[in-house]
């Protein structure tokens, strides 16, 4: 009985099992396609990663593919003929268990190609997706690593790929040797185009250079529902570009199976290339996540050191520009040296101070600009300037000294005349000597300027009698102490139409052609200068200048002013072209007032006039001795002595050209010279020179 119990509860137990086990059975079938979905999904939830650099990733690698220490995924090195295979670990389930549509996935990676020759490289990057990491038979070069002869084209191979091909292979009907394209099962691309990318969404394009050893990002997407592939390519700086450059339609659904793995492989041939993936990112069912190009490693150098655009353009520009302003500097410092050079020798330091700069000058005169020019005499031009230090005005004139030996001479007078000091003087400020003989004469300024302008060019500012009256009586008195009231006897030359100062006072001036001689010293040889009309007769003998030949220009001056004409007029009648034959033929007719200016109308003390025109004739006389000296002519001015009847008698025509020494007996009773200084007029003037002439 015992027995039939315990056969009885093991065949309960037996039946229970039986029951559990079909009822577990029933269960797991009616879950199965629940299950099979969780494991799809799960398995599309994987897929999703992203390297941006490969430093401590589980990548599957073969052939010479390796990571570098900086994390650059490197395929193939400086070997030839080599290939390389970097694939995820793990395999991917690509296709929907339901309908068996390859699910919707993308991925991007940035990738460089550098190699050891420039515009050289063999033979490119793939990016695979492959039923398996092995390619038995596989060869590199135009095979990229994964067929060969026999497999490519094989259908048998379900293998997509998207190639950037380096080398033009005409057997599989490639574009150019720098293209991206589609392969499917084959390396004949069933899409291609040149490397490039677009720039705006007119369709624009920049092409682009894969071998160019610069790190470029791929964008490869295709979209499950409508079977589209499109594939990206740009720079790594600039963004992704709208319009892809490759987008095909094409079911990849007979094609992949559904578990797959991605990856890379590459291929070189004769040329050593290395090819560089440098992040990668890779997402099922949605866009691949953004590599962070600030993370990504950097290329390595290969061949010579590339210098900067500084260091290769930039550097020799500037290098240029430069040596181009160094010497630009040097000869501008050279042409101003040359330009404001002097002539400064040991023997002209003792005049110190009477010495100008012609650097000064030139800036006083803003580069003797025709603006500032005051006037032009037979000697130079005069120029008004501002003294860059002191601001005082002042005239410079230019005269050219040709005789070098006597230059020395020269200066020593004009530094000598510097120290003249009297009222109806232009104070001679000093010198500059040049290079060449040319001498600056640095002058007062008088801002009346010349009576030459007042009688002549300017008919509306004429000047009234008593205004000429009292410019005859200064340029007088400043000859006589030329002459003989100063401790040399200084002849000037040159006296002609004077300056007038800020009160119309008269300034005897230009004193570059003046000579200094000691009071009772023989007169010396020298050129003949001057102004015509204005010259003494001897002087075209003797070419000795005396204070005679000064008494016979001022004589001149005399008729000048009185008559409101030039010594010499080519305007007049033949009979009156000279001025001092003209008055003489008056005054011998007893008509001498028919030479008055016109422009003084009858404005004027007769007295006064006629003194002037009589002693205007004997004041060209042309034998010098029978000339009045500048102290008699001041005691007829002055009124201090009355002309002699009998000296003007005794003229005649002749004398006017030959001359006689009859009729001036009376001029040898004059008083002194002490007796003259109290009767010189009184000329008051504290004013600057005008046109230095």
């Amino acid at each position: 009985m015992g027995d039939k119990t315990s056969r009885r509860c093991r065949s309960t137990r037996r039946t229970r099992t039986i029951s559990t086990m079909f009822v577990k059975v029933k269960l797991l079938l009616l879950l199965c396609p629940f299950l099979s979905l969780v494991m799809t999904l799960a398995a599309s939830d994987d897929a999703n990663f992203t390297y941006n650099d490969f430093r401590g990733a589980n990548l599957s690698l073969d052939g010479s593919a390796q990571i570098t220490p900086n994390g650059l995924l490197m395929l193939t090195n400086e070997s030839s003929r080599q290939m390389g295979h970097a694939f995820y670990p793990c395999p991917l389930q690509f296709k929907n268990q339901s309908d068996g549509n390859v699910f919707t996935f993308s991925s991007t990676f940035v990738f460089g190609i550098l190699s050891e020759y420039q515009n050289l490289s063999a033979h490119g990057i793939a990016f695979v997706i492959t039923p398996s990491r092995g390619f038995p038979g596989a060869r590199p070069t135009q095979y990229l690593g994964l067929f060969n002869e026999s497999t490519n084209g094989d259908p048998s191979n379900h293998i997509v790929a998207v190639e950037l091909d380096t080398f033009h292979s005409k057997e599989f009907s490639d574009i150019d040797d720098n293209h991206v394209g589609i392969d499917i099962n084959n390396l004949t691309s069933v899409d291609s185009k040149p490397a490039s990318y677009a720039t705006d969404q007119s369709g624009g394009h920049k092409n682009i250079s894969l071998k160019s050893g610069k790190a470029m990002q791929v964008w490869i997407e295709y979209n499950g529902l409508d079977g589209r592939i499109n594939v990206t390519l740009a720079p790594i700086n600039v963004p992704k570009p709208d319009i892809p450059l490759l987008s095909l339609r094409y079911n990849l659904s007979p094609i992949m199976k559904d578990s797959m793995y991605v990856g890379f492989s590459s291929g070189t041939g004769t040329v050593p290339t290395f090819h560089y993936v440098l992040g990668w990112s890779f997402k099922m069912n949605g866009p691949a996540k953004e590599l962070v190009i600030s993370q990504l490693p950097k290329l390595p150098r290969v061949g010579p050191k590339e210098h900067s655009k500084f260091l290769t353009v930039g550097m020799p520009i500037i290098g240029l520009v430069l040596a181009s302003t160094v010497i630009s500097v040097i000869l501008f410092i050279v042409r101003r040296k040359r330009k404001f050079a002097e002539e400064l020798e040991d023997w002209e330091l003792e005049y110190g101070p009477h010495r100008f700069k012609y650097k000064d000058l030139y800036t006083a005169t803003k580069g003797f600009r025709d603006k500032e020019l005051l006037g032009i005499g037979g000697f130079g031009r005069v120029y008004r300037g501002v003294l860059p230090t002191s601001k005082i005005e002042v005239a410079v004139k230019r005269v050219s000294h040709e005789s070098k030996q006597g230059t020395r001479e020269f200066v020593a007078e004009i530094v000598c005349m510097g120290r003249l000091q009297q009222r109806n003087l232009v104070q001679l400020l000093g010198y500059c000597r040049r290079k060449g003989g040319e001498i600056l004469l640095v002058y007062d300024y008088m801002p009346n300027g010349s009576l030459d302008k007042l009688l002549f060019n300017q008919p509306k500012a004429k000047l009234n009698w008593g205004q000429r009256f009292q410019i005859i009586k200064g340029v007088a008195s400043g000859l006589f102490y030329l002459h003989e009231g100063w401790e040399k006897v200084v002849v000037h030359r040159d006296v002609k139409s004077s300056l007038l100062d800020s009160e119309f006072n008269a300034r005897l001036g230009d004193f570059g052609l003046a000579r200094l001689y000691g009071h009772g010293s023989d007169f010396k040889t020298t050129h003949v200068v001057g102004t015509l009309g204005y010259l003494a007769p001897e002087l075209t003998r003797t070419s000795k200048p005396s204070p005679s030949t000064d008494v016979f220009s001022f004589g001149a001056f005399l008729l000048e002013v009185a008559c409101g004409r030039r010594p010499i007029d080519p305007q007049a009648s033949a009979e009156d072209v000279i001025l001092v034959d003209w008055v003489f033929s008056c005054w011998s007719r007893g008509t001498i007032l028919e030479t008055v200016d016109p422009n003084l109308g009858s404005d004027y003390v007769a007295e006064e006039i006629i003194l002037v025109l009589k002693l205007g004739l004997l004041c060209s006389h042309s034998i010098p001795t029978s000339r009045p000296t500048m102290r008699q002519v001041m005691r007829f001015l002055v009124g201090a002595a009355p002309l002699p009847d009998s000296s003007l008698h005794g003229l005649s025509a002749s004398g006017l050209i030959f001359g006689h020494d009859e009729g001036f007996s009376n001029f040898a009773t004059l008083p002194s010279s002490t007796e003259l200084a109290s009767t010189q007029p009184s000329l008051s003037s504290d004013s600057l020179l005008s046109t230095g002439r």
